[in-house]
């Protein structure tokens, strides 16, 4: 099962270095894949949903074909490790193509997105900056592949 992260805008510096990190160490359990798309030039007030639509068609163009899309949003169920782990696997169960978690830029998810996932996932009540949301979802992807496998890097309750 393929497992794809799409982003808009690139990671710099410490955080982007720590995203390699855990990116690495998902591929040792998922076929897996990141994607960082170009944010799209905000020209003043009220152009935010014609930036939305066109990160958004870079986003969906980097779905890999057959892959539910599952979308990083505020509005979406926050998940716990185990949650995440047990859909993983349910995909893995159902010999699914695969999953793209797709993460906005500044301006958020386009309609089309929110619209097409098949589930709308939120990291937590607070706004994150796609750079540290891409670093606690492939965390959590790496957490999930050792919850799966039985090993021990998980500390949380059971």
């Amino acid at each position: 099962m393929k497992i794809a992260v799409a982003v808009v805008g690139r990671a710099k510096g410490a955080v982007g270095e720590a995203i390699g990190e855990y990116e690495a160490r998902a591929r040792r359990y998922f076929a897996f894949e990141s994607h960082e798309v170009k944010e799209e030039q905000y020209r003043g007030k009220g152009d935010a949903p014609r930036v939305r639509d066109e990160e958004g068609k870079r986003l969906l163009a980097r779905v890999p074909a057959g892959a539910e899309v599952v979308a990083l949003h505020e509005t979406g169920r926050a998940w716990d490790s185990h949650r995440l782990a047990s859909y993983l696997a349910e995909l893995q169960v159902r010999a699914s193509p695969g999953v793209a978690f797709l993460i906005g830029g500044a301006y958020g998810l386009s309609d089309e997105i929110l619209a097409r996932a098949s589930h709308t996932l939120a990291l937590g009540a607070m706004t994150l900056p796609h750079e540290l949301a891409r670093l606690v979802l492939t965390e959590q992807l790496y957490r999930a592949g050792t919850i799966n496998r039985g090993e021990p890097y998980h500390k949380g309750r059971e």
